[in-house]
């Protein structure tokens, strides 16, 4: 089958590779019918991480099942489906408390078990759900980073009526302001340096759209919260700066939810670490998409929402390729030479 395999920095190579096989009772093989780009990819790309020398790249898919195991029963040759493409060891000490996300083993197919950059792919039945036909494949292939979305969402207190600003609107980004709105936010402000990802912000909900390079975002932010800030303020951009700038936005006893991951160590002014202390803001971390029961209200959410059209993916897509422009498409994202926001790939094409 035709794969994309990451061999190195920069080392992604398009291949022809092993098809997986059935090996234990409860392995479902599904054919990728459509799989994203993941800025957690373009990561590894460029500083490797944990993984496993020319291992099959990606995680974020939809497909059809075309095999199981013998003791599988929820699932047949020719369902539709997407899966939870995370492991957790369900053992230690996180795991036996509800919190698979915290598990000390946490790891993600593509890295150490053979990933969705493929014709096919292999998991175990416990990771599989059913895709409701209402929901398309390109569609379900951000099931997997929409209930990442909304974990950040559960971990925080929003209620509806809430103001939210959300900081860096690429696809991790354009999802919070729809989880936003989701969860009963009145105001959603979206905030980046990129015009063309703020209007798809626009279109996806979003109220006001602020480009720090022409506006002043804390004071935007301001102005369109009675001088106070935000209830809620999601940091999805990854990068050191916005990582800082992100803590003046909330009013006094606001939150912080980090969904982006800066890959580079933050130094805090000391204006943005006295926003912490002195306006009592609580500071939340979110990882990953899962809660107990495995694989968590996340998925559930998720594909509820996308089946109701509240969860519009259609707008974020902008490339649709065959897995053969695989290298060429993350030497682009990588170097700055593509407009990308979400590329979706359909093997077999």
């Amino acid at each position: 089958m035709e794969a994309l395999n990451l061999y190195g920095i920069e080392d992604l190579r398009y291949e022809d590779t092993p098809k997986p096989m059935i090996e234990k009772d409860d392995d479902v093989i599904i054919k990728v019918k459509s799989v994203g780009i993941c800025g957690s990819d373009t990561s590894r790309y460029k500083k490797l991480g944990p993984y496993v020398e020319g291992m099959t790249f990606g995680h974020e898919f939809a497909g059809e099942v075309i095999e199981v195991g013998k003791s599988v029963t929820n699932f047949k040759s020719g369902d539709r489906v997407v899966a939870c493409p995370t492991f957790s060891c369900g053992n230690c000490h996180y795991c036996r408390e509800g919190h698979p996300t915290r598990c000390v083993e946490l790891t993600v197919i593509g890295a150490r078990n053979p990933g969705a950059y493929a014709e096919y792919t292999k998991l175990p039945e416990g990771h599989v759900k059913i895709l409701p036909d209402s929901i398309d494949d390109d569609t379900a292939a951000l099931v997997e980073p929409s209930a990442v979305v909304a974990h950040g969402f559960y971990r925080a207190s929003i209620t509806p009526g809430s103001s939210v600003a959300i900081m860096g609107v690429g696809s991790i980004g354009l999802l919070a302001v729809q989880w936003a709105k989701i969860f009963g936010a009145s105001k959603v402000i979206a905030i980046d340096i990129d015009d063309h990802k703020l209007k798809i912000a626009q279109e996806l909900g979003a109220d006001i759209v602020v480009n720090p390079m022409k506006e002043n975002a804390e004071g935007i932010v301001k102005q369109h919260t009675d001088e106070l800030g935000v209830d809620l303020a999601v940091e999805s951009a990854g990068s050191p700066i916005t990582s800082e700038q992100v803590l003046a936005l909330p009013k006094k006893g606001g939150e912080v939810v980090f969904l982006g991951i800066p890959y580079g160590d933050i130094t805090l002014k000391r204006y943005y670490f006295e926003k912490i202390v002195r306006n009592e803001l609580r500071i939340l971390g979110s990882w990953n998409a899962l809660s107990a029961p495995f694989p968590g209200k996340e998925w559930n959410a998720t594909l509820h929402y996308m089946s109701t059209g509240q969860l519009n993916i259609k707008p974020m897509i902008s490339h649709r390729l065959g897995l053969q422009a695989g290298p060429e498409i993350f030497h682009q994202i990588t170097n700055k030479l593509s407009d990308a926001v979400k590329v979706i790939f359909h093997p077999g094409k």
